[in-house]
């Protein structure tokens, strides 16, 4: 007005548009000028504008302000509008949410609330069916038509396209809404596998720490469970990450077979909650913590003695072993002090330091494999949150490595994993957080099981990794392509429907520079010269290389070399048009060995 900046306003970072107003009443009459400017200095980026109008109505809706309902629980689930980017400048550090029952406060999380309808990207949901019949209370900072959306449904809204979303994975789990990370917790009960991880159901970020449950017979089919550790409620703090454990010898005084999670309550330090129900409810120990210190995601293990072994103690000795706890900690006067530490105990409540394993950071594990199958011939391997494991010798209290540095099996977009604890059938089988994001109504991902095996090869005692042998079991045609000769720049191809894969290739490489796989909208390359898979170093074994590929919309997960890496990376993203895979030969002649296309069936019940 006059050449003076009277009002101003500027945008999310996003590309939805958000509502604003300049309240323009006391210059009536008057002539203005409206200036659009992009101030940001960064080499790329746009500014949107709509819809200027002027108007004697305020298009903003009511200002936001504590609402509250008491209700009676008679339906399974408690519905919330989320609106993932917030529209408005108030709510852009979201609100909170609370519910008590009976009195009790059983839910508190952060959260951006939609204001209205037209405003809800997804809806969240508390799983209330435990409590129909009491008397509960729902409150929250929203508007009065943003509270009339949290209502009581036995229907989720929005749950009838779980699993049918273009870029949902079909053969790799994913929890039906919001963000997960860590696997936690993973374990074989009673003929169940359970797969707890970090879960935040309310949000597409990571601003609640819960733990998330889903269970499977076969390792491929899961069915998500009720939410099972919750922050601030349940736990003093928030629930980071641990571990599971089966205390089949009850030393912790709460059954033979009870289920016992270990977990990092932010509020007060290592914590456990224990199920003697197979895992339906969980009850936060009175106790906790049972380790106080500045660090986080504890990991226990069974360490069963032999005859070289010496007994902590007479408990010990009587039990014929004890409890190992591998934990992350740093010294705070030395940034560069993260090591693991190793705790033990007899009865999972009372643990004494034993040792530590420098550097090593968040999410450590601890496991004895046999190598080469051998069961007499084991090594305990070590590792933390970015899979570089170290190889040695653990004798209940200490590691000691046998090689000097780290080695890894693992590369990509691969984090913070763990390996099931009480296998039926003594299986290493592993799990990952799969860090590639999803546009919703989930965000991140998990990999494919794979069994993590020890191998002598001419550089040593290395890890393998390698997707399960149940894989199979979701295998619906197979496509594969006689031996022959691979000539140069000369595709073989398979025919295939669908692209939802399992494609296995072996390959005598000649003296072909380059062995390219085409599968549906990506790429798998080798390279001879460089001795690389997709730019991961990977020696041929007697002048051959073996590769297996998951592609699965989102992630495509490579083993090469029978696991010798495993390499997770991002799919096509969406669900696209497949007519075939095809292996070629660039720059010299090949021999194909095998080739293999087997269209994959979807874990998810979606008719």
């Amino acid at each position: 007005m006059g050449g003076e900046v009277v009002a101003s306003a500027s945008g999310i970072n996003g590309e939805k548009l958000r509502i604003d107003t300049f309240d323009v009443r006391k210059y009536r009459g008057k002539t203005a000028r409206l200036r659009i400017s992009d101030q940001v200095t960064d080499s790329w980026g746009h500014v949107f504008v709509d819809h200027i109008v002027l108007t004697d109505k305020s298009p903003i809706p009511e200002m936001p302000e504590i609402q509250e309902r008491t209700f009676t629980v008679e339906k399974d689930y408690l519905v919330l509008p989320i609106d993932n980017e917030c529209k408005y400048n108030v709510f852009d550090k979201g609100s909170q949410i609370h519910l008590y029952v009976d009195g009790k406060e059983v839910r508190r999380y952060n959260l951006r609330l939609a204001q209205n309808a037209r405003l809800a990207d997804w809806y969240a949901f508390f799983t209330i069916k435990d409590y129909k019949g009491k008397e509960a209370r729902v409150s929250a900072t929203t508007t009065k038509e943003g509270f009339g959306l949290i209502r009581q449904t036995d229907a989720i809204p929005g749950a009838e396209n779980y699993y049918k979303e273009s870029h949902r994975p079909q053969f790799h789990f994913t929890q039906k809404v919001g963000w997960n990370n860590d696997t936690n917790g993973m374990v074989y009960h009673d003929g169940k596998w359970h797969l707890f991880f970090q879960l935040d159901p309310v949000t597409l970020h990571s601003w609640n720490k819960a733990w998330g449950h889903a269970t499977s017979d076969d390792l491929l089919h899961w069915e998500q469970q009720p939410t099972k550790l919750f922050p601030g409620t349940m736990a003093k703090g928030q629930c980071f990450s641990g571990g599971a454990v089966v205390d089949k010898k009850n030393t912790a005084g709460w059954g033979g077979n009870a289920l016992v999670a270990s977990f990092t309550d932010t509020g007060c330090g290592e914590a456990l909650a224990y199920s003697t129900d197979g895992g339906e409810t969980f009850t936060y120990y009175e106790g906790n913590p049972v380790v106080k210190h500045r660090g986080r995601d504890p990991k226990i293990v069974w360490y069963e003695y032999d005859a070289d072994d010496r007994p902590l103690n007479q408990q010990a000795e009587k039990l014929n072993g004890h409890w190992v706890m591998a934990v992350y900690d740093y010294d705070i006067d030395n940034k560069d002090s993260h090591y693991i530490a190793f705790y033990t105990s007899t009865n999972l409540k009372d643990w004494t330091r034993q040792s530590s394993l420098a550097v090593y950071h968040e999410c450590p594990e601890l496991v004895e494999l046999p190598v080469d199958g051998d069961e007499d011939n084991t090594r305990w391997v070590v590792f933390a949150a970015n899979a570089q494991y170290v190889v040695g010798a653990f004798d209940g209290r200490v590691f000691t490595p046998e090689h000097e540095g780290k080695h890894q099996v693992h590369w990509g977009y691969y984090y913070a994993s763990q390996i099931f604890s009480n296998p039926p059938d003594g299986r290493k089988i592993q799990i990952g957080w799969v860090t590639i994001k999803s546009p919703g109504p989930y965000n991140q991902h998990f990999s494919f099981p794979h069994r993590l095996t020890l191998h002598s090869t001419d550089d040593g005692i290395r890890m393998f990794a390698k997707p399960i042998k149940e894989i199979e079991q979701l295998h619906a045609k197979t496509h594969q392509a006689e031996p022959r000769k691979l000539r140069a720049d000369q595709p073989v191809d398979l025919a295939v429907n669908t692209d939802l894969l399992d494609v296995r290739l072996a390959v005598e490489l000649g003296d072909a520079k380059e062995i390219e796989l085409h599968l549906p909208g990506m790429t798998v390359r080798y390279n001879a010269h460089s001795k690389k898979l997709n730019d991961v170093p990977l020696d041929p074994v007697d002048g051959k290389i073996e590769v297996q590929v998951l592609l699965d919309r989102s992630i495509m997960e490579i083993a090469g070399n029978n696991g010798r890496v495993f390499i997770t990376t991002r799919g096509p993203g969406n669900k696209v048009t497949a007519e075939k895979v095809a292996v070629v030969a660039k720059g010299g002649n090949a021999r194909l060995i095998r080739f293999e296309a087997y269209e994959m069936e979807s874990m998810w019940n979606t008719d």
